[in-house]
């Protein structure tokens, strides 16, 4: 990793410390950015490298200030915005994705399912301080799946009634509570805490959007997979919640909830399908392609149970490409 940018980082990080210290890489996620961990005796930190000219640092720094009243998220000990560089606070190297080999799902999944209601409570004061999740955005995403999915992975022929899916997608979505969202709310985004669990973090895309979309990230995550009894359980647990906090009306029933929740589901995965296979094709980063079996999953076990999706759950079946 002998590269220009990581010797300005490496001297950028010898200013913020009077000791000596040590850099390693830490991860990469799906975007431009890289992390890597600053050590001294046994105290680390994390830096995020986000090169200016692909990844803005203002998001970030804004979100990290909302939430930072609320939950548990790194904090900001340093910043240089010409260069892309953050210095953060560390909050460990165990995942929720990690902790889930040893843990079982009951002991981590309700505090997520806390921090998101506190997240979502605050939706209030903060309507104007982050974009909408506006129709044309959700459209946007979603056009990931015919895109780079059907056409560019699996070279066949976009249907045209995909049009009318997606309609019906984007209407299930601006009709739910819009609340803070934010948008990657899965098990590798949270950091397994032994106090004030979970940490969270990559929030930079944050967004007021539908109140299920963020549940839907964690409960059918690509990446860790809940059995169907103990996702349901936690789906009733998380309305429940809901319902006390007065985010979602007592006039709303179970049965809506879970149809907002499904189909904002389906509307995720299929831009997950898409997003899957742009990293493998447009940025080199393959090892997203072995995820697309579970997201096609999810889809092949909600699809059926809804009419108005039936041209997909026929398209799905046809291809067969969960077999693959």
């Amino acid at each position: 990793m002998h590269d220009s940018r990581l010797q300005q980082l490496t001297q950028w990080a010898k200013q913020q410390f009077t000791h000596a210290i040590d850099i390693l890489p830490a991860s990469n996620d799906a975007s431009f950015r890289r992390y890597f961990r600053v050590y001294h005796a046994d105290k680390s930190w994390i830096i995020m490298d986000a090169p200016p000219e692909k990844e803005s640092l203002t998001a970030f720094i804004h979100v990290a200030k909302l939430l930072k009243p609320l939950v548990q998220v790194p904090v900001i000990l340093a910043q240089d915005l010409k260069l892309g560089f953050l210095l953060l606070s560390d909050l460990g190297q165990q995942s929720y994705l990690t902790a889930l080999q040893s843990l079982p799902a009951e002991s981590l999944y309700p505090d997520a399912i806390a921090s998101l209601i506190t997240i979502q409570a605050a939706t209030k004061t903060q309507q104007n301080s982050l974009p909408h999740y506006s129709p044309a955005l959700l459209r946007q995403e979603l056009q990931l799946f015919p895109e780079w999915f059907i056409a560019r992975h699996h070279q066949q022929v976009i249907p045209e009634w995909l049009d009318k899916i997606f309609d019906v997608l984007i209407d299930n979505a601006t009709a739910q509570p819009q609340v803070i969202v934010h948008r990657d709310f899965h098990s590798r985004n949270l950091m397994y805490m032994a106090n004030n669990n979970p940490g969270i973090i990559d929030f930079q895309d944050a967004v007021i959007g539908p109140i299920s979309y963020d549940l839907v990230s964690l409960l059918r995550d690509s990446y860790y997979v809940l059995p169907r009894q103990q996702l349901t359980q936690f789906c009733h647990h998380y309305f429940e919640q809901a319902k006390q906090q007065k985010l979602i009306t007592q006039a709303i029933s179970f049965a809506t909830f879970q149809r907002w929740f499904d189909l904002m589901g389906v509307q995720r995965q299929l831009k997950i399908l898409g997003i899957f296979c742009r990293l493998h094709y447009r940025d080199g980063k393959s090892h997203y392609l072995h995820d697309l079996k579970q997201t096609l999953c999810y889809l092949q076990q909600v699809t059926p149970a809804y009419p108005e999706l039936k041209e997909l759950t026929q398209f799905l079946t046809d291809h067969q490409w969960i077999d693959e």
